[in-house]
């Protein structure tokens, strides 16, 4: 680590050098609440920061309930009454915190504003905080006799300038006669929305003559000051007393913490072992040894964050330019709140981030995914956008845009108004409620995935391996059409094969294929998707999940074993819900293909092209596949397969 990068920490040490050599000190017997809270805390852009707040690296005992800050962005942040606010400034001396509503700091325009709602058992609003009433949204002003000239303090404030009605104003009617001031009052009674947005009094002064989009912004991102009450008294006394302020979270009271022990309100005349000037000494060494470690752990992590952060920003815009044709558009975070109505309609919850329903300016309807918070370095969210904009078939789900403000992502595709494929995929408990697929549907459903996967692993210009194939992942539009969505733990390859080296397992339980997880059973590649294809259509011919919660170890075996039975040499073919001819040469085609997916042995699976040949071939020319099993199979799978495959295999592998 190179010290000239961290001055403060060069500092640290040769402070700690001179205290710790040249000053015999024992500080041992120092209480240790002391200590973490004596240590001065910085929490992103705050320095020096004491009681109330804590947070981050400062435990909650150093602080009070309600002041915990958000110190992981650039600007520190606090929530107050289920409201994030952005913290520009503390004040310690005068108790005083200036805030900024986090959701309006990148919106010249918010299409909503929100009063603003404090706990007042915690604090109160500065004297010098001051209301600005905004009425928007408001009818054309010639309807209720008042002219347009004649409205005080009035703008135009949107992002559409078609939309003639989104106008702003903050009125000031005292300078008015009375007939006007009743003309007017009823005009603004007919307007759609109306907040109270508090200001700083010396922003309202310079802006009151001149308000518009620009000084609106200003005011907002400025914010308004608040003043705390967190025991203030009792802090004073504990202070005066060369104690630091906390809070006990186990008897739920305030404390003051001492160099010898916790005291109720003050510090006691101290009856340790120490002199009142050797326990100075050994707070003070022991604090500068806290700070030279800080001051480590705050430089590493600095240089590591920056560092990560430009490696993803650089990989995005990396992409943007080298893509520039295929890149889809960019859209910014307000942007995606508009089209959500604020995430109003969620259509779905998974692992990596929600599903809202929303709908574009020109009036199509989107899914919008929005990615939870990430500690790695959104390796998902780059792969999925970089992947899907190479992709353009009717089988493969259409990207639209996404968004990408530092911890805010987004994806944006076309909704599909059928869900996706899980929805009718029945378990033995539901089966009676859920929805349930005609057969020549499902078998419409398995070919048009089948095609899907064929031009991801053949038809586009970088091969991709999905390698999270399974029905969540399926979605069907109105005429349930498949088309495969998610593409976050995809691979690429440049190369004729698609032979994936990979350090991770990727993928769901119950659709990984062996070699994924053990590489004994083979090489991954583009084998790994049929495998999970095999077991999803298997899903959808069983009429229920492959992974069975209820049973005391992974049905991945079971599972296949009990439909294999149906399509034994010699044996009838019944199955539930077959009644024609036609079903049951559909299901017993698909039940084949799909046993033959799912074969150990990535070699004696088929390649999607002849999974798609062989649905819409002839069920006759099909071969009885093996029986499924997770170690080798005791008869060779070469031996039993169709002609029709068996040299591309070879060529393939």
């Amino acid at each position: 680590m190179d010290l000239h990068l961290c001055p403060s920490l060069s500092l640290s040490l040769m402070m700690a050098t001179i205290i710790f050599v040249l000053v015999p000190t024992t500080a041992s017997g120092i209480d240790d609440q002391y200590l973490n809270c004596i240590t001065p805390f910085n929490c992103s852009n705050l320095q020096s920061i004491g009681y109330p707040f804590w947070g981050g690296n400062r435990p909650e005992y150093c602080g009070y309930p309600g002041f915990e800050l958000d110190c992981e962005g650039e600007v520190a942040e606090i929530t107050i009454s289920n409201i994030t606010y952005r913290i520009p400034k503390i004040d310690n001396q005068s108790r005083k915190i200036t805030v900024a509503r986090d959701d309006y700091w990148d919106d010249n325009c918010p299409s909503k504003f929100v009063n603003t709602s404090l706990n007042f058992s915690l604090g109160d609003y500065a004297p010098d905080t001051k209301n600005l009433t905004l009425y928007y949204s408001c009818p054309s002003s010639v309807m209720y006799d008042v002219s347009w000239a004649q409205l005080p303090n009035q703008f135009k404030c949107s992002s559409d300038e078609s939309n003639t009605k989104n106008y702003y104003f903050s009125p000031d009617l005292k300078s008015f006669n009375n007939s006007f001031t009743d003309a007017f009052q009823a005009y603004l009674g007919s307007c759609e929305n109306s907040a109270i947005i508090p200001v700083w009094q010396s922003t309202l002064v310079s802006i009151v003559n001149n308000l518009n989009s620009v000084n609106l912004t200003r005011s907002l991102q400025e914010g308004f000051g608040l003043e705390w009450f967190a025991n203030n008294s009792l802090c004073e006394e504990c202070e005066r007393s060369n104690g630091q302020c906390g809070y006990a979270t186990r008897t739920g009271q305030f404390t003051c913490y001492c160099s010898d022990k916790p005291y109720s309100s003050s510090c006691g005349s101290g009856k340790g072992s120490f002199s009142r000037s050797g326990i100075y000494i050994g707070v003070a060494a022991s604090a500068v040894g806290i700070i030279v470690i800080l001051a480590i752990l705050l430089c590493v992590n600095r240089r590591r964050s920056r560092k990560k952060t430009k490696e993803n920003d650089r990989v995005l815009e990396d992409f943007l330019t080298n893509y520039q044709t295929l890149a889809p558009k960019r859209y910014r975070y307000s942007e995606v709140e508009r089209m959500t109505r604020f995430f109003g309609n969620i259509l779905g919850q998974g692992g990596y981030g929600d599903v809202y329903k929303g709908q574009l300016p020109d009036g199509r309807l989107v899914a919008v995914k929005v990615l939870k918070a990430s500690k790695g370095n959104g390796e998902e969210f780059i792969n999925e956008v970089a992947s899907i904009s190479r992709t353009s078939h009717v089988n493969i789900v259409t990207f639209l845009g996404f968004c990408y403000e530092k911890k805010k992502r987004a994806l944006i595709y076309e909704f599909m108004p059928n869900g996706s494929l899980d929805r009718f995929v029945c378990d033995q408990e539901t089966s009676s409620t859920k929805p349930k697929l005609e057969w020549r549907t499902m078998y419409q459903i398995a070919v048009g995935i089948a095609r899907g996967l064929e031009y991801l692993h053949r038809g586009c210009t970088v091969r991709i391996v999905h390698f999270d194939i399974k029905p969540h992942n399926i979605l069907l539009d109105e005429d349930f059409r498949p088309k495969i969505s998610d593409f976050g733990l995809s691979k690429q390859s440049q190369k004729k094969e698609s032979i994936i080296s990979m350090l991770d397992a990727r993928g769901t339980v119950g659709y990984i294929a062996p070699e994924v997880f053990c590489r004994t059973f083979g090489r991954v590649s583009h084998k790994s998707d049929v495998y999970s294809y095999g077991m999803m259509i298997l899903e959808m011919v069983g009429g229920r999940k492959n992974v069975d919660a209820g049973m005391s170890q992974s049905s991945e075996v079971y599972f296949p074993n009990w439909i294999y039975k149906h399509i034994e040499p010699g044996r009838d073919f019944q199955f539930h819900g077959v009644v024609t001819e036609e079903e049951k040469e559909l299901a017993k085609k698909m039940i084949t293909v799909s046993l033959w997916c799912i074969q150990t042995n990535p070699s004696d699976r088929p390649s999607m092209t002849n999974v798609v040949e062989m649905l819409e071939g002839s069920l006759q020319n099909l071969g009885i596949p093996p029986k499924p099993s997770l170690s080798s199979p005791t008869r060779s799978a070469k031996q039993s397969s169709p002609s029709s495959w068996s040299t591309e295999i070879v060529s393939l592998e």
